[in-house]
This record gives C-alpha cells, sequence and structure tokens, in this order.
C-alpha cells in the first residue's frame, strides 16, 4: 500500500505540470544548446538553458490556457494524462539527444577562432543547473500568483470581482518590481560600486609614482599619484618609452605622452576635464604632432594594444588623454550609470575641443578620438556634428561598438546595397569605413575625406549585434553571407536566440581578434589607415605586428 501510496503521489506531481509546456520547454532547452557567437562557460550555458526552458514552459502554459478560454475541444483526461506521459519520454530523448550534441556544436566556435576544442559540456552539471533555474523562476511564479490572489481577494470586498482581478495584477506586478528592480537589484549595484571602488583606490605594490616631472602621478603634477586610480596608475606607467620606440625603429625617438585623470581627482565631471586639460598644457600635449582623446570602458580602462600601437605608429610623437568616470564594468555602468559616463565624454572633448580649436592651425596637433565598446558609445555622445563643422578634428576610431550606438545603427541600417550588416559599406565610404579581422579600411572604394569615421569590428562580437528584436525575428546579421568568424551551425530560433545573444554578451570570450576582445595588430592597421603616419610601408607594418604578436604570445606563456 506504501509503494502504491508513493506511486500515485508522483503520478500526481507529474501529471500537475502541461504537457504542452513541457514540449515547448524542451524545445527550447535543446535549442539554447546550438551555438552563438562565442564559447559559452558551463554556468552561463546552464543559465542561457534554465531560462529558455522556462520561456517555453511559460509560453505553453499560457497557449494552453488561452485554448481552454476560447473552449476549444480538448482530450478527455485519460488520454490527456496519456499524453503527457508520452510527452515526457520523448523531453527526455529530445534532451539526451542534443545534450550529446552539444560540445560539437560548441567546438564549431572554437575551431573558427583557433581554439582547443572543449573536451566536454558536463551534459549531468548543465541539466542540474536548468533544473535550478526552471525550479527557482516556478517559485518566483507561485509567489506571484500567491500575491495575486490575496491582493484580488482583499480589493473584491469593495470592488467588482473583474475590477478587483485586473488592479491585483497590477498592483502585485508593482510590487514586485519595487522589490527586484527598486530594492535588490539596486543594493547590489552599490555594493559592486563599493567593491570596484576599493580594488581602483589600492596602491599597487609593483608601481612606483613616476620621478620624471612631465609624468602625471609625479610630485610636480597637478594630479596625485593616488588620484589616478588602479587604472591611471597602470596607463600612464606602463606604456612603451622612447627608448623602447627607438631600439625597434632604429632611430631617436621621444616618450610619448599620456595623461589620466581618476575619478577621485575632482567632484565634478567639469572640475575633473579642466583639470586634464590644464595637465595635458603642463606636459606640453598640444606641442605634439597627434593628440588622441580616449574614452575609456565602464572601469576606467584603456586597452594597451590600441594605445601602445598608435605610439609605435608615430614615434613616440603623440600624446592621449583620457578621464575616468565610472568604477564598474562596462555592462554594469551601462545601466547604473549611463548618462554620468556620457556627462563625462563631453566635459572632456568640450575642454580639450575648445582649447585646441583655439590653436593656429599650423601649430596645433591632429585630433584623434577613441573609444572601446562602452567607451565608442560615449566618445560618439561626446560632441555634436554642428559644432565642429566649421573647424572639425581629423577623425575617430571607434572599436566594438556597442550596439546602444546610434551613429553606427544609422549607418549600418543606411549601409550601400550588396554589403553585409556585420561589414558595411556607407556612402562608398568616403566618410565612414568599417573594418575586421580580415578586411581593412582601405576596402572602401571610395576617397577618405579630411575628417574619417573608423570603426574595428569583429562579426562574433556580442556588445555589437545583440539586438532585443532577436526574440521575434531574425537579425540582418545571420543571413548570407556570414562573418568568416561566425559558426554556419548558428540558427535563429524566438526567444532563445535573444537568450543566448544576452549570454554572451554578459559572460562570453574569446581570444583576441574575435568576440570583443581586439587584437593589437588590427589596431596596427586601423591606426595606419586612418592617421597616415609617415615612414612606414608594407613591409615596415608586418614587422611592427609580429612585433606585438610574439609580445602577446611570451605574456601568455608568463
Amino acid at each position: 500500500m506504501e509503494l502504491s501510496s508513493q506511486r500515485q503521489w508522483i503520478v500526481s506531481q507529474i501529471t500537475r505540470f502541461s504537457g504542452v509546456g513541457l514540449v515547448l520547454g524542451t524545445l527550447f532547452f535543446a535549442f539554447s544548446l546550438t551555438p552563438s557567437l562565442v564559447p559559452r562557460p558551463l554556468i552561463a550555458q546552464g543559465i542561457v538553458s534554465g531560462l529558455s526552458f522556462t520561456a517555453g514552459y511559460a509560453l505553453g502554459v499560457m497557449g494552453h490556457g488561452l485554448w481552454r478560454y476560447l473552449h476549444l475541444p480538448e482530450p478527455n483526461p485519460r488520454v490527456e494524462r496519456y499524453f503527457q506521459w508520452l510527452a515526457a519520454t520523448a523531453c527526455l530523448g529530445i534532451a539526451a539527444i542534443f545534450l550529446w550534441r552539444a560540445a560539437e556544436w560548441q567546438n564549431s566556435i572554437r575551431q573558427l577562432m583557433a581554439m582547443e576544442p572543449a573536451s566536454g559540456t558536463r551534459p549531468f552539471s548543465i541539466a542540474l543547473i536548468t533544473l535550478g533555474v526552471f525550479a527557482f523562476l516556478m517559485l518566483i511564479a507561485l509567489l506571484f500568483r500567491r500575491t495575486f490572489r490575496l491582493l484580488s481577494r482583499k480589493l473584491a470586498y469593495v470592488l467588482p470581482r473583474r475590477t478587483a482581478y485586473v488592479l491585483g495584477t497590477v498592483a502585485a506586478i508593482a510590487l514586485f518590481w519595487l522589490v527586484i528592480e527598486g530594492i535588490i537589484f539596486s543594493y547590489a549595484l552599490k555594493v559592486a560600486d563599493r567593491s570596484y571602488q576599493q580594488v581602483d583606490e589600492l596602491i599597487q605594490s609593483d608601481l612606483s609614482p613616476p620621478e620624471d616631472s612631465t609624468k602625471p602621478g609625479s610630485a610636480e603634477s597637478l594630479i596625485s599619484w593616488e588620484a589616478l586610480g588602479s587604472r591611471g596608475r597602470r596607463f600612464v606607467t606602463e606604456g612603451p618609452d622612447g627608448a623602447h620606440i627607438g631600439d625597434f625603429l632604429g632611430e631617436e625617438s621621444v616618450d610619448p605622452i599620456r595623461v589620466y585623470v581618476g575619478l577621485n581627482a575632482a567632484e565634478t565631471p567639469g572640475e575633473r576635464a579642466e583639470l586634464a586639460l590644464a595637465e595635458l598644457i603642463r606636459v606640453g600635449g598640444f606641442e605634439r604632432s597627434v593628440l588622441i582623446l580616449a574614452t575609456p570602458t565602464g572601469r576606467g580602462w584603456v586597452d594597451p594594444g590600441s594605445q601602445d600601437t598608435v605610439e609605435y605608429l608615430h614615434r613616440g610623437d603623440i600624446a592621449t588623454v583620457t578621464a575616468q568616470y565610472s568604477y564598474l564594468p562596462s555592462h554594469l555602468s551601462l545601466i547604473a550609470e549611463a548618462e554620468y559616463g556620457v556627462e563625462n565624454a563631453r566635459a572632456l572633448f568640450t575642454a580639450v575641443y575648445d582649447y585646441w580649436s583655439s590653436l593656429p592651425n599650423n601649430e596645433r596637433p591632429r585630433l584623434y578620438l577613441f573609444g572601446l565598446s562602452l567607451g565608442a558609445l560615449n566618445s560618439d555622445l561626446s560632441f555634436d556634428l554642428y559644432d565642429i563643422i566649421d573647424d572639425p578634428f581629423n577623425g575617430v576610431l571607434w572599436s566594438g561598438p556597442p550596439f546602444r550606438s546610434d551613429t553606427w545603427k544609422s549607418v549600418t541600417s543606411d549601409r550601400d546595397p550588396g554589403s553585409p550588416a556585420w561589414l558595411p559599406t556607407f556612402r562608398g565610404g568616403s566618410v565612414v569605413r568599417f573594418m575586421n579581422q580580415t578586411q581593412g579600411l582601405q576596402a572602401a572604394p571610395g576617397e577618405w575625406g579630411d575628417f574619417r569615421i573608423a570603426y574595428l569590428q569583429h562579426a562574433s562580437d556580442p556588445i555589437t549585434f545583440f539586438e532585443p528584436a532577436a526574440f521575434w525575428r531574425e537579425p540582418e546579421w545571420m543571413r548570407g553571407p556570414r562573418g568568416p568568424d561566425v559558426s554556419p551551425e548558428l540558427h535563429w530560433y524566438p526567444v532563445v536566440t535573444m537568450l543566448q545573444l544576452l549570454a554572451d554578451l554578459a559572460t562570453g570570450s574569446a581570444p583576441p581578434g574575435f568576440g570583443h576582445e581586439f587584437a593589437a595588430e588590427h589596431y596596427i592597421d586601423a591606426w595606419a589607415a586612418l592617421s597616415e603616419p609617415p615612414g612606414w610601408d608594407e613591409a615596415s607594418l608586418e614587422r611592427l605586428r609580429q612585433y606585438f604578436i610574439q609580445a602577446r604570445a611570451a605574456q601568455a606563456k608568463n
């Protein structure tokens, strides 16, 4: 009797689940195991599979509920019970087949990126994480249902029943939104911000304040060593000096100038911008032949691959200025401090550009803007074309532009017919040009004017090619021909593809030259085409590329 009662309890629990929901949820789970843009870590795969299964199950439940609401014919309970068992068996089979092929699909991406094949995807671990995510979300749904019913019953004492249901639903949604977004999410961001701030304030034991009075952080500098912050201290001390550049070139070179203002150096974006300008003037930045206004990523990082290479190309006769606006990683800063980053970038651009434009044309450096990731977005928003049209600066290089970048979206949408969304041609390349790891900026058919906008992007970059509309339609960049670093096994599935891209955006990683990682050799090609430094031919550029490739390989071994 005891065994029979246990069996009846198990059957009753299984039959409580929606058969339609289980089938659709399993299909979504299976689709989530297929490749997207970059290889996914185990935890990320388990989470995206759990979200996909839950989304499919929820859609199945809602579809079945709508079917019943419309009073459409349904099978009798006995047939429905058999259907549920048949559906459960089919679901197990589908899940097992797709879990078995998951390693093959992930390796299709790794092969394109010259990575070692994955040894396995640990299907049991993925399944357990998926079930854990599903159970947690089902618990949240159950809690929401009980909250809604409680509020509706209370309101039904004073309002008509249907009105009470509507208001109860609205009140339950508002309550959950307040708790999740207003309390949990905000608290988590504050904790993260404090944590990253503490890391930023740490004084690295392997770095010392510069003795050269022309360096930020020195005793004579307007910016103290402590006020540079963790990222700033590395930025101003770890770049190549004139001696290293001269040894490579076989000629005398000067030390590049780097000015960095940390977030703690002044209270407001305007004050930090004025401090940066004053320090740039003090160290002679406007006396160099090239000046770069760099907008860092969320944590205040400027990619060494972008900075070191351009300093070699211009033989050290170059200055770079940048200012920190956040402690958070770019994806968190984009959520929590998006407007603050724009305000900081605009203040710095205005201060530097106004001083630069006041100088005589023949006595000022060529001015370029640079930004990577969130830095590219904020750099794009730092100036208005109408403010510079009478006296434009020389150009910009934006790498890995986020999908929210307005200029990037506009140019990509209005690209010349026949050019792919992942590498557009815009109006013959007269102003805006795109490049990736296989095609340079010179490939555009038209003449490049004096004001130049250059994009360095990879077709496999989820920061650039994520789009919420993938929830219901196939993105244009997935249509043929595809980018050279996008797996042919990638297919669009409603809901699931958007979740996959979201996971890629948050946790995906790739080697330099793929995804959101940009290789120094590609920066060399971008800066050489954009700024046209004198004295470089293809042979010398190739020698410089190999120098940075070997340096990266040596660093990877250490």
